[in-house]
């Protein structure tokens, strides 16, 4: 049965009959994707490699030696420290339970007991409000999927974290860097973030308003920019050139990470056949074939930074065949080359760092550690398929299933 957690939530202004029907269509069939913990097999030897195993390992040791008794590996960034959980979720690692289950426990008691009663998840600075939120809420809701507890404080703050999500969506279907409602989004790697939640809502079986989908995906179309600069254009003439998603509505602050950022937003909501997909992968596989086939030297440096990595990692997945099988081979192998080896040295043994082939990171010093290590397993772990999230994306049928869309 689907639950939801909105039923008295009176979301966004409704849209017209057409469209609200099409959006109850599609959040009925996203809300019916199971949310397994039981992974899928990986494809074989060319997805999952012995050197890949160990290196993912590694990365785990390296996060669980370092996590600290409060869980939060130093940080009271809630983001980061929900990504600390996702790469032990990731790999398998359910709460309380095996190996590295206390490690998961902490990391998610730590985000679990930093919320805010207005069900905010963020510590730090207003502006990184729903940068935090909507990463915390997306790992929330894959943990909520992956087991069968009844720890009501989860159920519960998932719950609020969602509301504050609805109510804070901007009148464009964005959303702004603090936690309240506005007029205009601010830009796609807000969204990207909301989207996610919102999705792994669904795969465990919330019921999301339909009007605040139908709205997110208008604005994350609106990021779109043709290589002309013509935005306004018919879609007919914009189909016929190069184009990429944005950072922001008029057209600038065109990067991998927004290419990839947009093409996940489309996915997580259903929009498989959506003609801008194919043109960010085209140039999502330039940047990657771009790259050496192997570091230069073992750094702990990443093929682009964690933050590019995140989104082009479920991009290729989502998008699958031949986006997936030849761009993951080459950057899993480049991760494997490049992570840092120092035996016996628990802070620097296993570990990668927030730096890029091409560019600097985002973060540094140890939360910086923190977030690329996540990051990284994060990435090596997605052949296993453990997280409801990856579990549609190699599934073919489930593409004719949502498929069919602008």
């Amino acid at each position: 049965m689907t639950r939801s957690c909105f039923a008295s939530f009176p979301g966004n202004p409704s849209l017209p009959p057409a469209r609200r029907a099409l959006t109850v269509l599609l959040v009925g069939l996203l809300s019916t994707v199971p949310g397994s913990a039981v992974a899928q097999t990986a494809d074989g030897q060319w997805e999952v490699t012995p050197p890949s195993e160990a290196a993912l390992e590694r990365g785990l040791e390296w996060l669980a030696l370092n996590q600290g008794p409060q869980g939060n590996w130093e940080s009271n960034d809630l983001g980061l420290v929900s990504m600390g959980a996702l790469a032990f979720l990731a790999s398998g690692h359910a709460p309380g339970r095996g190996r590295h289950g206390d490690v998961v426990q902490k990391a998610l008691d730590y985000v679990l007991d930093n919320a805010k009663p207005s069900g905010l998840l963020n510590q730090a600075t207003a502006q990184r409000d729903m940068y935090n939120h909507g990463l915390s809420t997306f790992v929330l809701g894959q943990t909520y999927g992956m087991t069968t507890t009844t720890d009501q404080r989860l159920s519960k703050t998932l719950d609020q974290a969602l509301r504050l999500i609805v109510a804070t969506q901007a009148d464009d279907g964005g959303w702004g860097y603090q936690a309240r409602r506005s007029t205009a989004g601010h830009d796609l790697s807000l969204a990207v973030m909301q989207a996610k939640a919102l999705r792994s809502a669904m795969d465990s079986g919330l019921e999301v308003p339909p009007e605040v989908i139908e709205l997110a995906i208008d604005s994350v179309r609106a990021h779109y920019a043709p290589a002309d600069g013509q935005r306004r254009a018919p879609e007919a003439q914009q189909r016929r050139q190069p184009g990429h998603f944005t950072y922001g509505r008029s057209g600038s602050g065109e990067s991998v990470a927004m290419a990839a950022a947009g093409v996940v937003c489309l996915q997580e909501f259903g929009q498989y056949d959506d003609w801008r997909i194919e043109k960010n992968m085209e140039m999502i596989g330039r940047h990657a074939t771009a790259l050496p086939p192997r570091p230069p030297r073992r750094d702990g440096s990443m093929p682009f930074d964690a933050y590019t990595l995140y989104y082009v990692g479920q991009a290729i997945y989502q998008v699958g065949g031949v986006d997936w099988q030849k761009n993951y081979p080459r950057l899993r192998d480049y991760l494997i080359a490049s992570q840092h080896l120092e035996p016996g040295a628990k802070d620097k043994h296993g570990v990668w760092h927030d730096v890029g082939a091409n560019k600097g990171g985002r973060v540094s010093g140890k939360p910086g550690d923190l977030y690329a290590t996540s990051v990284a397993c994060f990435f090596l772990a997605i052949p296993n398929r453990y997280l409801p999230i990856l579990q549609e994306g190699k599934i073919e049928s489930l593409k004719g299933q949502f498929g069919g869309n602008r």
